[in-house]
């Protein structure tokens, strides 16, 4: 069963997620094993995420590599928030 995880963090910019993306493709985690969709969503100059991941093992295998980067980059990590996903509607 699916998961979606929402993700908040403190002083999560549109800049800092940029350098984030390079630094996870350049890591070879650009596209990590498990995530079927990744969304980031911008707000006030804030960014959050929404993914949905086919299980928490392959989340937390990703976060071994994100978590280093996001506090490498100063973003204040916040607990996300996980769900099992009830119902895809697509268009």
């Amino acid at each position: 069963m699916a998961l979606g995880i929402y993700f908040m963090h403190g002083g999560f910019t549109p800049e800092k997620y940029k350098e984030a993306i390079k630094q996870l493709e350049v890591a070879g985690a650009g596209s990590p094993k498990g995530r079927s969709s990744h969304f980031a969503l911008e707000s006030d100059g804030a960014i959050q995420v929404f993914d949905v991941w086919d299980s928490q093992e392959d989340f937390d295998a990703f976060g071994k590599t994100l978590v280093p980067i996001l506090t490498g980059l100063g973003v204040d990590l916040g607990a996300p928030m996980v769900a099992t996903v009830y119902n895809v509607i697509a268009g």
